[in-house]
């Protein structure tokens, strides 16, 4: 009896074990029949991207190549800089295409292909700045920051978050349009050499001016330093360009001061009543030594501020 339930016990241990391997070789064969469609897939996936960037390029009639070609944006304070003439280098290989823009200071210090929310996630790939140098009319020489731009396709807008030295992104839409040769370049070059230089000698205008800025309302981020640090300055203030020259309207946070200095000009408040409200010339990008005159305590107090207002930030006031 003994013997028999032995035999028993062992042939149903043999049966379970032939059913374990049985599955094992089964789950492999599914696993490794997953693990190829997903690699098939990924494949496939790279293989589509990699066409669509080619695609571009070739709907756009570019061969791999180096063009010039024109760099819009929606800011009048994100542009190529004023000796680039609107232009920057277009490169085409393999299909890809790569814009090199160089912009007119080192006030933008990153760039990300998408929107500024995406730019702000974990693992955001942003855009480092290259040192470009560029040589103005009169002969002076300025470093700048330039960008390498992913461009997704010609003459069509797409999205460019950018960040300042304050740490704030903002979004923008820019376009990459227009692109030439370097052989019609030089032609149509060598047909315009008799225009004449008031435009350039225009757009080199001193420090402390905004040879860059249309004339016109704006609105621009402002901060203040200095004071004990309870007073403060309504921002974004208005600042109006009219000749290259701005100024900017500054709103006090009390209606305790009495006049304002700038290089030792006085400017006296341009209303009697609210809070103390004075219009002075200010320097975009730049520390403004200023002084005001405080009448809060027992006795007038001439106190000094520094104002700096960041030009990446204006934004036009539409009537």
């Amino acid at each position: 009896m003994r013997k028999r339930l032995l035999a028993v016990t062992l042939s149903v241990m043999m049966t379970a074990s032939m059913l374990a391997g049985c599955g094992g070789k089964a789950d492999t064969k599914d696993t490794k029949k997953v693990q190829t469609e997903q690699d098939s897939s990924k494949e496939e996936g790279t293989a589509e991207e990699s066409s669509e960037k080619k695609n571009a390029a070739e709907d756009a009639g570019l061969e791999d190549g180096v063009y010039t070609a024109e760099f819009h944006t929606d800011s009048s304070m994100f542009h190529a800089n004023e000796t680039k003439d609107g232009k920057g280098t277009l490169t085409v290989k393999d299909g890809k295409m790569v814009f090199h823009v160089t912009l007119h200071s080192k006030n933008i210090v990153n760039l990300f292909p998408g929107k500024a929310e995406d730019a702000q996630k974990d693992g955001a790939e942003l855009l480092q700045p290259t040192v470009d140098t560029v040589t103005y009319s009169d002969g002076t020489t300025e470093e700048v920051y330039g960008f390498d731009i992913p461009v997704p396709a010609i003459d069509e807008e797409f999205d460019l978050a950018l960040i300042g030295k304050k740490g704030t992104w903002y979004d923008h839409k820019v376009r990459v349009e227009n692109p030439v040769s370097g052989e019609a370049e030089d032609a149509e070059a060598a047909s315009s050499e008799t225009e004449n230089s008031d435009d350039a000698a225009d757009a080199q205008k001193p420090a402390g001016q905004t040879a860059d800025v249309a004339d016109g309302t704006y609105t621009c981020e402002v901060t203040l330093q200095g004071g004990s640090g309870r007073a403060s300055v309504d921002s974004p203030a208005i600042i109006i360009v009219k000749d290259g020259k701005v100024t900017a309207d500054i709103v006090w946070s009390s209606p305790n001061y009495e006049y304002m200095l700038v290089d030792d000009a006085q400017y006296d408040p341009i209303q009697t009543e609210g809070n103390s409200e004075f219009q002075i010339p200010v320097t975009l990008d730049e520390d403004v030594a200023v002084s005001a005159l405080t009448v809060a305590m027992s006795q007038p107090h001439l106190i000094d501020y520094t104002l700096h207002f960041d030009s990446v930030t204006l934004s036009e006031v539409t009537k």
